[in-house]
Parts: structure tokens; C-alpha cells; sequence
């Protein structure tokens, strides 16, 4: 008689996933108080970067990066 072995389990995935890390750098110009907010992001898996002279620009970047990720960081 065979014995049947458990399904494989997928791995959890956390509420914060590494496939979802990024670095915001913020020049050193930025100020929050005088409306100038500039710098770069990089996403930590892949390596894909980006700089921004706005808050809206940061955000916009953001959005792109995480659509291009999809859901599992491909």
C-alpha cells in the first residue's frame, strides 16, 4: 500500500513581500515646507530605477513599477 504524501505548500506570503521593497532617496534640495521634493526610487529585486521632481511624480512611479511587478514580482 502506498502512502500518500501531503500537496506541496505554497510558500505564505507575508504582508509585506519582498518582491514589493523599494529605496526612496530624496535629494538633498528637498523641502517639504518650500514645495521641492526630488530624488530617485529603486525597486530592491529588480534593480529598476527612477528619479522624481514631485511628489506626484514619486507616486506615479510607484504605480508603474508595482504594475509592471504584478502579483507574485515577476
Amino acid at each position: 500500500m502506498k502512502s500518500k504524501r501531503p500537496a506541496p505548500r505554497r510558500p505564505e506570503i507575508g504582508e509585506l513581500p519582498v518582491w514589493k521593497a523599494f529605496v526612496v532617496q530624496f535629494s538633498r534640495d528637498t523641502r517639504t515646507r518650500g514645495g521641492t521634493f526630488s530624488g530617485r526610487i529603486e525597486h530592491l529585486n529588480s534593480g529598476r530605477r527612477d528619479r522624481f521632481g514631485s511628489k506626484e511624480e514619486l507616486l506615479a512611479s510607484l504605480d508603474r513599477m508595482l504594475d509592471q511587478l504584478g502579483e507574485n514580482g515577476v
